[in-house]
This record gives structure tokens, sequence and C-alpha cells, in this order.
């Protein structure tokens, strides 16, 4: 019996859109979008992990088997994210020092896992960025279980299909489908500008409820709330 699922790998990402959404922090969109995010315990090994933008290259491996996770790094591109469905599996590392080298020298931007990772030092001296949910020392075995590459998965509890844009950095990974990733790259690259401009205007002595007009909203609110006592007494 074929316990594999396999299905052609998705079309790249367009090189001027990477380079748009290189610009832009998830953080960003988390202040506009309301889907699409992983779990915020799915967190960059790296602290300081800048931003990353790969097409979504996903895999589901069942637990305690890393067989397809060897066959997916043989296969994927220079550009490609690869993001791992576990499964339920949050005991089992399926990614460690070798499979981090594999990855690198495929050219992967990154690798995304609903799961736990070893060999962090190793992981981090390859400069593959990684995104998981922790460390474990229990690792997979290549136990040839079967598992799917290139087919609809979830991730941190976000719906992953493949060709989804992966966008990541130090506050998280968002999945974005392919046909929305052009405009929320550019208002994504518009709300930063304005976020510039208010930074520039705190270091220049002004007050944040000032700058937002929230300090006259509530000083408004208390004003017609002192005139509708005043009034009803």
């Amino acid at each position: 019996m074929n316990r594999y699922r396999i299905d052609p790998l998705p079309a790249p990402l367009d090189p001027a859109l990477r380079a748009k959404l290189e610009q832009v922090e998830t953080a960003t969109l988390g202040h506009v979008r309301l889907t699409g995010f992983a779990n915020r315990t799915i967190q960059a090994l790296d602290s300081k992990q800048t931003v990353r933008v790969g097409v979504a290259v996903t895999l589901a491996l069942p637990p305690m088997c890393s067989t397809l996770m060897h066959y997916a790094v043989s296969k994927i591109r220079p550009g490609d994210m690869l993001v791992v469905d576990r499964l339920g599996d949050d005991r089992h590392a399926c990614l460690g020092g070798a499979v981090a080298r594999a990855a690198k020298q495929a050219g992967a931007v990154g690798v995304v896992i609903d799961g736990p990772v070893t060999d962090i030092n190793e992981i981090l001296d390859e400069g593959l960025p990684v995104w998981c949910r922790g460390a474990s020392s229990l690792t997979t075995r290549r136990l040839n279980l079967g598992g799917t590459f290139n087919r609809p998965i979830a991730c941190g509890n976000a719906p992953v299909l493949p060709g989804d844009i992966v966008l990541a950095d130090a506050s998280g990974v968002v999945f974005l489908p392919a046909d929305e990733a052009e405009n929320e790259a550019d208002a994504g690259i518009a709300r930063q500008g304005r976020v510039a401009r208010t930074m520039e205007r705190l270091q220049n002595g002004e007050r944040l409820g000032d700058i937002t007009g929230v300090v006259k909203q509530i000083d408004d609110a208390i004003g017609a709330n002192a005139d509708t006592e005043t009034k009803t007494s």
C-alpha cells in the first residue's frame, strides 16, 4: 500500500513580489489581518530573526517518522519555505543539524515546524532560519510511515496550501494566499511609512495620544458625559 501522497512543487515566488514583502514585518499585518497567523508558540530560534519570505512547500509527517522529511529537503528549491505539519506530535524533533544543512544547501529560505527541533546550536550555526515550538532531544526515525508532500496541511492552527506565501520574522509567522500577497505588501509598506512618521513625531516630543487623537477623543467623551449629568441634575 502506498503510504505517500506526493504532489508537484508550487510555482516559484516572483522576485519583485518577494522584494516588496521583505519590507513588511509580520506585526504590520497583525494590525489589519485576522487570519493566516500561526500560533504564537511557533517562534524563531533566533530572537533577532529578520524578515524571511518564501513560497510554502508543505509537508505532513506522521509522529516519530522523518522519512518524508529527508525526501522533502532533497526536492525543495531556492526560495522555498518548508512548512511542516507534525500531525499533533509535539515530542519528536524532525529537524536537527544534518537536515538543517541539507535544507540550507538546497536554498530553502527557512523552515516552519509545528513541533520541536533538536541540535539548536548546530541549526543556528548553519544559518537556516527556523520557526518551531522549541527543542526536544527525542528525535524522529526513518520508519517509512508515509505522509504528504505539497498537499493542504495545518501549521500552528492555521491552514496552509502549497503555493501560499510565508512571511516570518522574530514576531511570528503569517501564511498569505498567493492572490492576496501583492495587496498586503503594498498596504504594509504604506502602513510602515505612517508608523515611521509617528516615530519621528514622538522623537520630536509630541505625545502619542495627541498624535493618534485619542486624548481629544476621550476628553470629548468626558466633556459630553459631564454636560449630560449637569442637564439631568
